[in-house]
């Protein structure tokens, strides 16, 4: 799991944290590719976490780092401060390295589907990952690692057919990260070869929800039913397995948490089968708040 932070010494400064606290570390240092420097923390149950800063980011050309630019990677602690990225470029420019050579990747379905006014490949754009679930032998440990030492927020807690589940942020989004007992992993019928719950992509509108829907169903597409009190904070959402059983959650929106830092009272209720979803829904007050997509789509 990928958290990002705001610097390259809160990186830095992170390794001090954990090891204080007698937190495992897997690896620190700079990918290549990716550019991002980072420390891969672990938490109680083992599952490693990722404290990064600064990641490639892909322009209008769809092209990464060519691989001559991948010299600058580190396996160990940077020391700092180090050089910018403009001068890194400029390094690899006076060397003649080949901007063009990058990756690029090829997309193979046409582009048929009219998505709110652009022809892509499907009928939806997946505009951002959303939260990560877990099940926890140890929810209390689990909670406490969350909150106390990488220092998120917890939005609130509920009880679920006697087992409790926790849901915390890290920004204004209802929740980034979720915490569920074990015990529910076979009641809701998901695989027991992971204790992930599933993992969030969220789609830019609720139209483009129901269309991935049908687009998945059409092509041999697994759901499962969670119910939604499970995930307070999104609406509707829908949940298909991947070929390797792991739940991946749908959905078009998640409620922001304002400056109270208190979660939304008395939410509507929202059917459990997708089948009984209305055409279209009433926006809410935060329904286009939070950071925007900016684009473009294709």
């Amino acid at each position: 799991m990928t958290w990002q932070v705001a610097s390259l010494a809160e990186v830095s400064n992170a390794l001090d944290w954990f090891g204080s606290r007698g937190v495992r570390i897997s690896r620190v240092g700079r990918d290549m590719p990716g550019s991002n420097w980072h420390c891969y923390p672990y938490d109680p149950e083992g599952h490693r976490n990722e404290i990064y800063y600064g990641m490639e980011q892909i322009g209008w050309t769809g092209l990464s780092k060519p691989r001559a630019m991948h010299e600058r990677g580190f396996r160990e602690r940077p020391p700092l401060p180090q050089i910018p990225e403009y001068q890194e470029v400029e390094k690899s420019r006076g060397q003649g390295v080949d901007f063009n050579s990058g990756f690029r990747h090829p997309e193979k379905m046409p582009a048929k589907y009219d998505v709110d006014g652009i022809l892509l490949p499907r009928p939806f754009k997946i505009v951002r990952h959303g939260p990560v679930r877990l099940f926890c032998r140890d929810l209390k440990k689990m909670e406490a690692f969350y909150t106390d030492i990488m220092g998120f927020t917890r939005t609130e807690a509920l009880t679920w057919q006697g087992e409790r589940c926790v849901f915390l942020r890290c920004s204004t989004e209802h929740h980034s990260l979720a915490l569920y007992s074990i015990a529910l992993r076979k009641k809701l019928g998901l695989s027991p070869h992971t204790t992930v719950m599933s993992f969030g992509v969220q789609l830019a509108t609720y139209r483009q929800l129901r269309a991935a829907i049908d687009f998945l169903k059409g092509r041999g597409g697994k759901f499962v039913e969670i119910p939604p009190a499970l995930t307070p904070g999104i609406d509707y959402s829908a949940h298909v397995l991947d070929p390797a059983g792991h739940a991946v959650q749908l959905y078009y929106y998640m409620e922001q948490v304002g400056w109270n830092g208190k979660p939304r009272p008395k939410r509507g209720r929202v059917p459990a089968r997708i089948s009984q979803w209305p055409e279209a829904v009433e926006p809410k007050s935060d329904t286009y708040t939070g950071e925007p997509y900016l684009g473009p789509w294709g």
